[in-house]
């Protein structure tokens, strides 16, 4: 199995480097890798239903998708990524224990017992230190998953929803977890950077078969592609995942509205906004506009509706 240490943060790249070598190579891999950071939605998830949109575009945090499925993420640069691109059987494909059993042998080894649980999590006493995901491509398999070493918890928290009501959907919903940095545990090392390190040797010194990789040119360049046609694009981010009907009742200008629309991928099918006659002639206007922030205030403001960025959030 070839070990890669990717050494760019940029997780549009990361992301492509997987699914490249995924699908345009019949080797083996384990990688490592740590992005800036970025919240990372499961495939089958709609990104509004898992995000805090004001905290998101007001800090300029990604939001991108990934191919396997799954719940919703936040990365930066203290947390540490690890991905398997396997060749299995069929119908054998998605394990789960399998992919995260050397992951849990290496914590062992450095001290932190920790389990798998539920669907796709590892816990250190009952805490959540990872999440895992897995996507199938015909006999290959991608498992990867997060270890929070020293990710910024207040950021991760702020970053994701808290309440879902006002959106009706067939997306996956992420389950929260009380989660724990590795750090806390693991006070030998003194970053981040030194803990990635020891599990980069651990695989290559406990598997006879591991050996150090490098991404040849042709590699990089497939991943390049792939980053810019698909990872950064809003048709894969935003406008790929399920349908969706919003539904909430706020206040504008002291007098209360309430909001009623469909989405379907990505753009506004239906709306209609109950509160006042200028806004509700202009919920016909945003028909056929993309369900998003600066679509939405340029909609309103072209209809000589100028709203504060605070009041159009309740869109979201």
């Amino acid at each position: 199995m070839f070990c890669i240490n990717l050494d760019t943060n940029d997780p549009y790249f990361n992301l492509a480097v997987e699914e490249s070598l995924l699908k345009k190579s019949k080797e083996e891999y384990f990688i490592l890798g740590i992005n800036w950071p970025c919240v990372i939605i499961g495939k089958h998830q709609s990104a509004f239903m898992e995000i805090n949109a004001k905290f998101v575009n007001t800090n300029r945090i990604p939001v991108i998708r990934r191919i396997s499925g799954g719940g919703t993420v936040f990365h930066d640069y203290g947390n540490l990524n690890f991905s398997f691109i396997k060749n299995s059987e069929s119908g054998k494909q998605v394990d789960f224990i399998k992919y995260t059993q050397p992951v849990i042998d290496f914590l062992k080894s450095m001290g932190v017992e920790a389990r798998f649980e539920g669907k796709n999590d590892l816990k250190v006493d009952g805490l959540k230190i990872s999440g895992n995901a897995e996507h199938v491509h015909g006999n290959r398999v991608l498992h990867h998953g997060t270890l929070l070493f020293s990710v910024s918890l207040e950021m991760l928290r702020n970053s994701l929803r808290k309440d879902t009501s006002s959106y009706t959907s067939k997306a996956v919903v992420s389950n929260p977890s009380s989660v724990i940095n590795l750090s806390e545990k693991l006070t030998c090392f003194r970053n981040i950077d030194e803990f990635k390190s020891e599990m980069m040797n651990f695989f290559l010194k406990n598997f006879s078969e591991n050996f150090p990789y490098t991404l040849n040119k042709e590699e990089i360049q497939q991943a390049l592609h792939l980053a810019d046609s698909k990872f950064r694009t809003w048709e894969w981010n935003w406008a790929y995942g399920p349908q969706y009907t919003f539904k909430r009742s706020f206040d504008i200008g002291n007098r209360e509205h309430s909001c009623v629309m469909l989405i379907k991928d990505g753009i506004i099918c239906e709306c209609a906004i109950a509160g006042g006659s200028q806004i509700k002639i202009a919920a016909k206007k945003i028909i056929g506009c993309r369900h998003m922030f600066d679509d939405l205030s340029d909609a309103f403001r072209i209809e000589n509706i100028f709203l504060t960025e605070e009041e159009i959030y309740n869109f979201f």
